[in-house]
């Protein structure tokens, strides 16, 4: 039979051609029929401007390259607006240490911002057979405002908690893995200490994010530490202004920034202080110092966060991050290394020449990031595509997907 078809095919070459022709048509229509099967990519909108976005807006298809991954964050930020649900328990009496933000001010502005915006957000449901999430509305920020003691806070948050997971059957279905609460003072992370369960368990959404504690950085949410509102404008595209190399002043009340200090307080490229710059000698020296410098300084204090990060990405100052345990905000989104400058502690008797070794057009490109990124690290109310409580609240989307019995 092959040799009759192949005879055929010498002695007839019309109706080869046809088949030829045949084939390339049927594969050019499965071509395309497969094409048509791809998802299609969203819509591209101008980031560089979300304010003008309205809530309901995709992200843009092409996102600049401070982001890891622009088009997983497009598609992850679309959905999430589309379909992510919260259900705040309403326990708690506001005018004590539940559902209310303390004030919307200062260096723990961060707890007030989210308390307020997650009440009013698209993204509450009141149907929790409907939440992806369940969020434990219990301020600590609040409780210290009001002058509990860190024992009674304690007592507070383990009482509340527990009447909680008696109350509802929500709890007991993931263990708590589907229950976050957020708390930007170091004190209020330590607030929830006695509840071991839950700190193992839950997603923590806090400014304290140093995971050579307990911070874990697959399962909790960095919070980005915001002193607000903002003494002066965003600074951004000025970068024939900024003639010092470097500048941090605070006080010494961890070991990095005694020994940043030590070593750096006299040097006559770098603007290094023993303490914070006293109003005395000019309204806002402190603040204006930003405009001026290259490279903010940005060492752990007390605790591993700073609000000075944030202040230095405002100001367009590039960030050093002096720090060997933070897992810094927004890191599953964000390439921090195209717009800050990150170190180890131990780098920091180094620090002049890593940072006189960065080319002019590396510090340009550097800065360029910097302000791209600017629209992620501020609050407000009520809340705008792509602000910090957006992109916490992507975060928490991101570890929503949890097992439920």
């Amino acid at each position: 039979m092959a040799g009759r078809l192949a005879g055929a095919g010498a002695s007839s070459p019309l109706p080869r051609a046809l088949l030829l022709l045949a084939v390339v048509a049927l594969f050019s229509i499965s071509f395309l029929s497969l094409r048509s099967l791809r998802p299609a990519a969203p819509p591209s909108l101008p980031l560089d401007e979300p304010r003008r976005l309205p809530l309901s807006s995709p992200p843009p298809a092409s996102l600049p390259s401070v982001y890891h991954s622009p088009e997983a964050f497009a598609a992850g930020y679309a959905e999430m607006e589309r379909s992510f649900k919260v259900y705040i328990y309403p326990d708690g009496d506001p005018k004590t240490f539940y559902q209310t933000p303390r004030k919307l001010t200062g260096k723990y502005a961060s707890e007030g911002y989210f308390f307020q915006n997650i009440r009013e957000s698209r993204f509450r449901t009141e149907d929790p057979d409907k939440a992806d999430l369940f969020f434990v509305p219990i301020s600590p920020h609040k409780m210290r405002g009001k002058g509990t003691s860190y024992e009674n806070m304690t007592m507070i948050v383990k009482d509340y908690v527990e009447g909680l997971i008696s109350k509802y059957p929500y709890w007991n279905r993931t263990l708590g893995a589907d229950h976050f609460f957020v708390a930007c003072h170091d004190v209020g992370v330590r607030a929830f200490e006695g509840l071991p369960f839950m700190v193992k368990n839950s997603i923590r959404a806090v400014c304290s994010p140093s995971y050579n504690v307990d911070f874990i950085p697959h399962k909790d949410v960095a919070l980005p530490q915001v002193l607000q509102p903002f003494a002066l404008p965003e600074g951004g595209n000025d970068i024939e202004n900024r003639t010092n190399l470097g500048f941090w002043a605070g006080h010494r009340n961890s070991k990095i920034r005694v020994i940043l200090a030590r070593v750096w307080e006299n040097d006559t490229e770098l603007a290094i202080s023993n303490n914070r710059i006293n109003r005395a000698i000019g309204e806002l020296v402190y603040q204006k110092q930003f405009y001026r410098t290259k490279f903010c300084i940005c060492p752990g204090g007390s605790q591993v966060n700073s609000a000075r990060i944030s202040d230095s990405i405002h100001y367009g100052c590039v960030p050093v991050i002096l720090s060997d345990y933070y897992d810094l905000p927004f890191n599953d989104v964000l390439d921090w290394r195209k717009f800050a400058v990150v170190l180890k502690e131990r780098d920091v008797y180094e620090l002049k020449s890593i940072l006189k070794s960065i080319s002019q057009q590396e510090f340009v490109a550097l800065h360029k990031s910097l302000v791209q990124v600017q629209k992620h690290f501020v609050w407000h109310s009520p809340p705008v595509p792509y602000d910090a409580f957006h992109m916490v609240m992507y975060e928490l989307w991101l570890r929503h997907h949890v097992i439920k019995y």
